[in-house]
């Protein structure tokens, strides 16, 4: 089947959405700490309401469907439903609008979460849409020139809410951000209201892009929404009693706790939502190859697996960038203050580009040798454009030049694995894995290498992670997509877990969390292999 390259071409504009407002999130999350007087896992509330949004549109979404035994995204089609996420992400970018003038920390997060809703019905319907105009075989190809241009949101995002907050990348005190208002970005979120809005009328308008949609009855899966709804319940209960700590007046079982023992209570709650993760998908697992039906996508285990790998892969991913700025400022790592971390923040997402843009070379089925070669040069390029953004902002960029090493090392790796995922995600894995072990063990220039280092071994797996979970699940592959979207909830999970971390065994150390996160996709690589994977039956 050949490309729609046209159609390709428009659908990638969402995906530049996606990596901005998430990195951004990146510069907000250390701002706010200082500014609203927030401890580390306070602050990864930004992180938690934006990907936790995604887990509660996916599973509201799933429920509906499941009730009705309609899919909803086929019904109204990739394209509308598309126009309709972008239309609630607008909603959302003036909801942070009114928590901004209102110089309220919850009105932010509640601006956020609803964007978040609105991207988990975008994600939903765009990752199948983009494998579906082409090959299957390439539908990795195409998700990674999507995560190419979304990696250039990415990188262009911390250096633009940067600019909206400091307006310079010259030093500033933890004092003078004290001093300094949210009013400052007003602009910046009215500006990405009004795209979101424009998108939506270019999706709506564009001939384009074909409004692929099927209104087909689907069996009920009660067991799996069972399950997820017994997930939901439990999760509630863990962060909630987190919640209940930071109240002004705590329950009366908590009043005669010592400090210490609090944040230990906190510590253990967190870590129970995380264990509530992984036995209900394990559970799942198990169960739906005892009696498959009632379980929907979830029969198939590279599905089910997949669910926790998207889970594990979001929350390191954005675990490593979220308590990056809070790193940057410890002595070990030179007190670097708050107006420089975003370029530092920008390199790190900005490594997710680099290795994207080379992941999507094959989605241009050329030639051995022009695709060597392209294979190398892309990412330099990419590198070579992070620079120069960098530059441009006013940072300097030569402490960064070394980093070269290890984009090339990335090349490598991608040329070694020939665009096949199961490769791909235990390659990256091990290089993940690797990075962080050298930047848990190292500080200063050579623990921030490391660390970036993590973005270029994220940079494909998302990818690799769809293409092994979808393939041979037939009709059930939107409700997957759905399934693995829901699971982006590991960045609501894993970061915040990593802060408290970070608040009782210190910032460097908590980063062990994050090693653990790569240990598993190295797991799922090594089970789920191409001979594995089941046929529709």
């Amino acid at each position: 089947m050949k490309t729609n390259y046209p159609a390709l071409y428009t659908l990638i504009v969402v995906f530049f959405f996606w990596g901005f407002i998430a990195s951004g999130n990146n510069v907000l999350i250390p701002f706010c700490k200082e500014y609203f007087h927030l401890d580390q896992f306070q602050s990864q509330l930004i992180d938690f309401a934006f990907y936790t949004a995604y887990f509660i549109g996916s599973l509201g979404l799933f429920a509906a469907s499941t009730f009705s035994q309609k899919d909803f995204v086929m019904k109204w089609g990739y394209k509308k439903s598309i126009i309709r996420g972008l239309l609630v992400s607008v909603v959302g970018a003036l909801l942070i609008l009114l928590g901004i003038n209102s110089d309220s920390y919850f009105g932010m997060l509640t601006g956020l979460f609803v964007v978040g809703l609105g991207f988990s019905l975008q994600q939903t319907a765009a990752n199948p849409f983009a494998i579906s105009l082409g090959d299957e075989k390439t539908g990795a190809s195409r998700v990674n020139l999507g995560g190419g241009v979304n990696s250039l949101g990415t990188t262009l995002g911390p250096l633009i809410v940067a600019y909206f907050l400091f307006g310079s990348p010259k030093s500033i005190s933890a004092e003078q951000i004290q001093s300094l208002s949210l009013q400052t970005i007003t602009v910046l979120y009215a500006i990405v209201a009004l795209l979101f809005a424009v998108a939506a009328a270019i999706f709506y308008f564009s001939k384009k892009l074909p409004n692929i949609q099927k209104d087909e009855p689907i069996e009920r899966s009660n067991k799996a929404l069972g399950l997820l709804f017994t997930m939901t319940v439990l999760l509630v209960l863990a962060m909630v009693s987190v919640f209940l700590t930071y109240k002004k007046e705590l329950p009366s079982f908590l009043q005669n706790m010592s400090l210490e023992s609090i944040e230990m209570f906190r510590m253990y709650a967190l870590i129970a939502a995380l264990v509530v993760v992984v036995v209900s998908i394990l559970y799942a697992a198990v169960q739906s190859k005892k009696s498959p039906k009632g379980w929907g996508a979830m029969q198939y285990p590279q599905l089910s697996l997949g669910m926790l790998a998207i889970f594990m892969y979001v929350g390191v991913e954005v675990a490593v960038g979220s308590n990056l700025g809070e790193l940057l400022q410890t002595e070990a790592f030179g007190n670097i203050p708050q107006t420089e971390i975003a370029m530092i923040i920008s390199m790190y997402w900005g490594s997710m580009m680099v290795g994207r843009w080379a992941g999507a070379v094959y989605a241009f089925s050329l030639e051995r040798q022009k695709e060597l070669i392209a294979l190398v040069t892309l990412p330099l390029l990419a590198f070579g454009v992070l620079l120069f953004a960098n530059h441009q902002a006013g940072y300097e960029v030569e402490s960064m030049f070394p980093y070269v090493v290890c984009v090339l090392l990335q090349i490598a790796l991608i040329i070694f694995t020939k665009n096949q995922a199961t490769k791909t995600l235990i390659g990256s894995g091990v290089f993940g894995a690797l990075a962080l072990f050298v930047g848990l063990n190292t500080t200063g220039t050579t623990a921030i290498y490391a660390f970036l280092s993590a973005g270029l071994a994220c940079s494909v797996i998302w990818s690799a992670i769809f293409n092994l979970a979808l393939m041979g699940i037939g009709k059930y592959t939107t409700q997957g997509s759905a399934f693995l979207i829901l699971m982006i909830l590991g960045g609501g999970i894993i970061p915040p877990l990593q802060g408290k971390l970070a608040d009782i065994i210190g910032i460097h150390n908590s980063y062990i969390v994050s090693l653990l996160c790569f240990v598993y996709l190295i797991v799922y690589g090594l089970i789920v292999k191409p001979k594995k994977v089941l046929v529709e039956k």
